[in-house]
């Protein structure tokens, strides 16, 4: 098990191989940001993405899957998060994309208050196939403390 005093400021880790299906992106979209551009090809093609794009919600969404994955092999002694900071759509997400993660972790600190946790603040940078970045979040992270 992964606790606060396991994770380093500066540390830094890949993972991730997420697949971006056509189906996905107009369900996520039909249920959460039905905009023409993410549900119908005719409307996407006369709009700065080209063609029918991922929600940004839903890319979020897929990073977060990603994230959970890879906390479960390595398995960290997760305990939510207080949120994000910063979060930007850097380019769009299609079908067909595979994305992946890297993510930095950028400082730590012992809770105060409540010493059987610990927060963490991360980078999150999500790449498609060509390595272009398409979204890029500063994260929160709880955290076990193994021995408080």
């Amino acid at each position: 098990m992964r606790y606060f005093e396991d994770i380093e400021v500066g540390e830094k880790d890949a993972y991730g191989a997420y697949e971006v299906t056509r189906e996905e992106v107009m369900d996520f979209a039909s249920k959460y940001d039905p905009q023409p551009f993410h549900l119908d090809d005719e409307a996407a093609s006369r709009t700065h993405f080209g063609r029918l794009s991922a929600s940004g919600w839903h890319t979020c969404a897929m990073t977060m899957r990603m994230m959970v994955d890879h906390m479960g092999e390595r398995r960290q002694a997760s305990l939510g998060s207080p949120g994000i900071d910063q979060l930007r759509w850097k380019k769009p997400v299609y079908p067909g994309d595979t994305l992946r993660v890297e993510a930095e972790v950028l400082e730590k600190r012992q809770s105060e208050s409540r010493p059987e946790m610990g927060f963490f603040k991360s980078l999150q940078q999500v790449f498609n196939q060509n390595d272009e970045v398409v979204l890029e979040m500063i994260s929160n992270g709880i955290v076990e403390v193994r021995n408080p």
